[in-house]
Formats: structure tokens, sequence, C-alpha cells
């Protein structure tokens, strides 16, 4: 883990989505935060020591579910399918899909496994996973201000993580899409989660604040002003998620935390959340392939905001 220490910075952006704005000042006492997000191998090790099941892992109650056919209350998850061409990117549905028995150890369905990227972040995990987790290690999930504080390595007020350019001097800082998304891929690899620390820190010395995959906070998500839409799919509204797959009722009423991040699908052209002020919502029931979590340890004392 590395140190943070405590300060004042300049919150959010008045410069992108508005869900960002208005910037305000924090302060944030001093806290450990984990240098990497806790990867496949560090969440194998939790489970093989405690038995723990994930969300994803777990057939849906029906009772939850009512009005839901039986042959969808199986274990699954939401899966990032990447279309042949060009498609609307007003409809998540061109390239989410819900894919029964997609979970942490098959984040891309029941066909992949993940024996080879013990060092990748893991994904796939629900809130209650990622909490789960942090009791075990006797740690916590961070607050909003606190990522956002460790995020940003010093530098108040940039726009990205190392600066205000987002390759400076042609230099890739993060994993994060390549191309027109979400049909052109101009990597020589599918798009996905690299080993952790594959991109340069930021002034903490902390790996993969920005893209690779979003990460769980532990703050219920408010809204500060109207969301521009949906992000890279299931950050946003996840009604047609929801309504295409086991879930009939509002996604409104479904409790939301903050995600913080972006992941390797924001591109230049859907999605410039891959800054330290982007927030989106998500439902604390909703696994992805593009969401995992890292934890911190604070000697005493939280976040306040002006």
């Amino acid at each position: 883990m590395a140190w943070i220490p405590g300060g004042t910075f300049r919150m959010g952006s008045d410069r992108h989505y508005p869900e960002e704005a208005p910037v305000h000042s924090v302060a944030v006492e001093g806290f450990w935060i984990d240098r990497t997000p806790v990867t496949n191998s560090d969440f194998a090790r939790f489970v093989a020591a405690t038995g723990y099941v994930t969300h994803a892992e777990r057939p849906p109650r029906a009772e939850d579910y009512p009005g839901a056919k039986p042959e969808a209350l199986v274990p699954a998850s939401v899966v990032f399918r990447q279309p042949r061409h060009a498609v609307d990117l007003r409809d998540v549905h061109n390239w989410w899909t819900y894919v029964p028995g997609a979970d942490w150890r098959h984040p891309r369905g029941p066909q992949t496994t993940i024996i080879a990227s013990g060092n990748h972040p893991v994904v796939q995990i629900a809130f209650a996973d990622a909490e789960a987790y942090a009791a075990w290690a006797g740690k916590s999930l961070p607050t909003e201000a606190e990522w956002e504080f460790a995020a940003r390595g010093g530098f108040d007020g940039a726009e990205f993580a190392w600066g205000d350019e987002l390759r400076p001097g042609g230099r890739v800082m993060a994993n994060t899409w390549h191309g027109a998304f979400p049909h052109q891929n101009l990597l020589p690899r599918r798009p996905g989660t690299t080993a952790v620390g594959s991109y340069p820190p930021n002034g903490y010395g902390l790996f993969d604040m920005i893209g690779n995959c979003w990460e769980w906070i532990s703050d219920w998500y408010q809204e500060h002003h109207k969301a521009a839409g949906e992000c890279c799919g299931s950050a946003g509204d996840t009604r047609g998620l929801r309504e295409a797959s086991i879930d009939p009722r509002d996604p409104a009423a479904i409790p939301r935390k903050v995600m913080k991040g972006g992941s390797y699908l924001c591109a230049p052209n859907y999605c410039r959340r891959y800054r330290p002020a982007a927030r989106m919502a998500q439902p604390i029931d909703t696994a992805t392939c593009h969401l995992g979590f890292r934890c911190v340890i604070r000697p005493g004392g939280k976040a306040e905001s002006d």
C-alpha cells in the first residue's frame, strides 16, 4: 500500500460531464491505499480462505425478481461483446449482454478463464463482494474524495492523473480503448484488462487509477446535476439490460454506489471518463467485466467537503 498524505484539493470538474460539477474544495485526512486494484490472485486467496461465493455465482431469488422466467434465474453477469461494425451509441445493448456463467473466474463467460491472468484486476465483482474482501483483509473501500485525491497524484486541478495531456509526448499512460468504440479496436490484442502495473504510476506511486477497470467507491451516488448518459454500458441506466434479462423492477429503485476511474472501454469518441474527476452510478447488484476495486486503511477520520 502507499501512504497518501492529507490535504485539500479541488474535487470534480466544470469542463466535462455535468455529474462531475461543480468543482468544490475538499479536505482529506491521510490514509493508506492499495498501489494496484485487487487482482485475481488476491481474490482467489480470499475465496480459498473463506469459501466466499460472489453475487454473480449465485442464482437470483425468484422473490426478488417477480415475473422473471424460471430459465432466467441462473447465475449470470454482464459481458462486453464487440460488434463487427459501427452501431448506435445510444443503445448499450449493441455491446452489452447478460451471460449465464459469467463470474470472476470466467469474466467473459463460462468458456473463459483467469488461469493466465492472476495479475490482472479481478472483475465481475458486485459491491457486496468488494466489501466482503475488504473486511477480510482488514481494510475498507475508499470514499469518493479519498479515491479522487489519490488518483490525482498531487496534480490538483489537472485533467488526467499525470497532467493535462492525454498522451504526453505520444506515450500511452493507461489501458483505455484505441479506435472508434465499440467496433474498431486498433490494439494488437482483444480489448480487456491488462496486468496491473503495466502503465506508469501516478505521482503517489499508484497504478491503474485510470483505465483498466472501474473501481467501486463506498459512497452512495448522489447527483450534482443530471448525468450525461450511459457510459461504456452498465454504469448508467441499466433499464434495458435488466428488462432484457431478469429484472422487471424500476432500476431507479436499485441502490447505487459511485464508481471511478474508467476502464479499457473508455474512448475519445465515447465515455471520456478516463480522468480523476469522472464519476458514474452503478447498481450495487450489478457486476460487469470491467469493474473491480482497491482498498484503503485509515488511521482515523474521513473526508469532509465544503
